[in-house]
């Protein structure tokens, strides 16, 4: 069934399903936001930013933001990869190639390039395979190299399935009641150092997985834990 999904004249429709489903969750659900004011000066004023969720509370996002922004979104080159581009692409999400942990290098040049035309940019950054919510280093310096805030946010529903993934994927289902938490910015000065750099990558792991906890406790969820740290954080704190 991967195989057949990962097939390029297969994606095609899939996604178009996907997306039709995304829009049916969405409009069939009743959703909270919070936190909307720590954005909402951003929109109005057209400052670019980095939005972020973990991988496995991507699915509702691009309803979300598109009723309020055209976004780019990070997305990496595996088939996975491209049939998210192609299912946000339904909601005018356009896509970087490239992910916050392989093919960085492009990906970030890709990112700052972007941000400095004044368009905003999404991130998993702990996709495209983990180690599930935990952040991957590229995120702060895309901050830092573009002077962009990262602005964290996760989603959780009453009704939905949490999947045996890597990610502990987060499938909403219709007729819940949800909730999108929008967290405070973080950003990082250009002159940053490598330990400043990295506090920023530990604040941005921290506080989505508080805005995870807080949703699911919302919606009534059991939470889902980080997985154990990379083996080149551990290495770096003994």
């Amino acid at each position: 069934m991967k195989r057949l999904l990962r097939a390029n004249p297969v994606q095609a429709p899939v996604a178009w399903l996907a997306a039709q489903y995304m829009r049916f969750v969405y409009a069939t659900s009743r959703w909270t936001v919070i936190g909307a004011d720590r954005v909402q000066p951003m929109l109005e004023e057209g400052r670019p930013f980095i939005g972020c969720f973990w991988h496995g509370r991507m699915l509702m996002w691009p309803c979300f933001w598109a009723s309020r922004r055209r976004m780019l979104m990070l997305s990496s080159e595996h088939q996975d990869g491209r049939l998210i581009a192609r299912a946000i692409a339904h909601f005018g999400v356009e896509t970087i190639i490239g992910s916050s942990s392989r093919g960085g290098a492009m990906a970030l040049r890709g990112m700052v390039r972007w941000i400095a035309d004044g368009r905003s940019v999404a991130v998993t950054p702990d996709g495209p395979r983990g180690p599930r919510m935990r952040a991957a280093p590229g995120i702060a310096m895309a901050a830092k190299l573009s002077g962009a805030p990262i602005v964290p946010g996760s989603y959780s529903t009453t009704r939905a399935i949490t999947l045996s993934s890597w990610d502990r994927f987060l499938l909403a289902l219709p007729f819940g009641r949800g909730v999108f938490i929008i967290g405070e910015p973080v950003s990082v000065a250009r002159d940053a150092s490598t330990a400043a750099v990295e506090a920023a990558r530990l604040a941005i792991e921290r506080h989505l997985n508080q805005l995870t906890r807080e949703a699911d406790r919302l919606c009534g969820r059991r939470p889902v834990e980080p997985a154990a740290e990379p083996h080149w954080l551990a290495a770096g704190r003994a």
